[in-house]
């Protein structure tokens, strides 16, 4: 479990597509750097196709910041003889830690297909890993049921294996619903899992771009939500006040329910993810950044 003496928070980047938004992603990863977060994921593309600008970042994160960097890796487009290539590479650069997915189709395709050769699901990856080094791994948990789970009861199942497997922790899906979050943890402990189960809290900009993202990936949108961000379609500011504020509102229920831990989907940008955290009590730290 996480250390009780500090709350601790984790943050995901995603690699940049150009100079202007590497720009915006290097000013945000020095934003974040003195809250000393656990530890900075980098994501990459469906079918792996980042892949290559993902390790670039996170090595450039490991030399410039001293934070410890989790590159994510999926089971997409890839051997398992691939993959454990590169969870080699990591581990010999010093990169020692991993989110491991299953990952999402490349958008030309139908469904999910496992690589012939490769993993079939997370916690096949979780395996590999785990053959490779000692790792510490982070996997996806889905408070409201991954979409393709053919119930609540198989998706409890697949996460426990992951944790089981040797998986560290496991982060889940952003929700809005903290009474969703809080049962889904109290199902998990009834069903045997001690690893911690960190909620993740993507701060909302606009809001036509949250109801995409929560359509992808079966998180539900309360209609209060809608109210809140109701005609502030032009209107960043606002837009940006509300949203700190129901992340604030959100993460200190959860506080009050034992959580000390969260993950920021930051979509490469700092400013409400720095006052979120700041809300939360977390200050700059001067030391540096703790190896553990």
């Amino acid at each position: 479990m996480a250390d009780t003496d500090r709350l601790q928070v984790s943050f995901e980047f995603f690699p940049p597509n150009t100079p202007a938004m590497e720009t915006t992603l290097w000013n945000s990863i020095q934003r974040l750097a003195p809250l000393r977060p656990r530890f900075v994921s980098v994501t990459y593309g469906a079918d792996g196709s980042t892949r290559d600008r993902t390790h670039r970042i996170v090595s450039r994160i490991g030399a410039e910041t001293g934070l410890r960097a989790a590159p994510h890796l999926t089971c997409v487009g890839s051997t398992a003889a691939e993959i454990q290539a590169v969870a080699r590479r990591y581990w010999d650069e010093g990169i020692r830690d991993i989110v491991a997915l299953r990952g999402d189709p490349p958008a030309d395709a139908e469904k999910y297909e496992p690589h012939p050769d490769g993993y079939e699901y997370g916690v096949d990856l979780v395996v590999g890993l785990r053959e490779v080094a000692e790792f510490e791994i982070s996997v996806a948990a889905y408070p409201e049921v991954h979409p393709e789970a053919p119930s609540a009861a198989f998706d409890m199942d697949c996460l426990k294996r992951k944790l089981d497997a040797g998986a560290t922790r496991a982060i889940t899906q952003f929700f809005f619903d903290v009474d969703n979050f809080l049962r889904f943890r109290d199902q998990c402990i009834a069903c045997g899992i001690s690893a911690s189960i960190v909620p993740g809290i993507l701060p909302i900009g606009k809001f036509p771009q949250l109801l995409r993202f929560a359509k992808m990936c079966g998180a539900s949108v309360p209609q209060w939500l809608h109210e809140r961000f109701e005609g502030l379609d032009d209107d960043a500011e606002t837009r940006q006040m509300i949203s700190a504020n129901i992340a604030i509102e959100a993460a200190e229920r959860m506080r009050a329910e034992g959580i000390n831990e969260f993950h920021f989907y930051t979509l490469n940008r700092a400013e409400q993810t720095y006052a979120i955290c700041h809300a939360l009590g977390i200050r700059p730290q001067n030391d540096p950044p703790d190896d553990g």
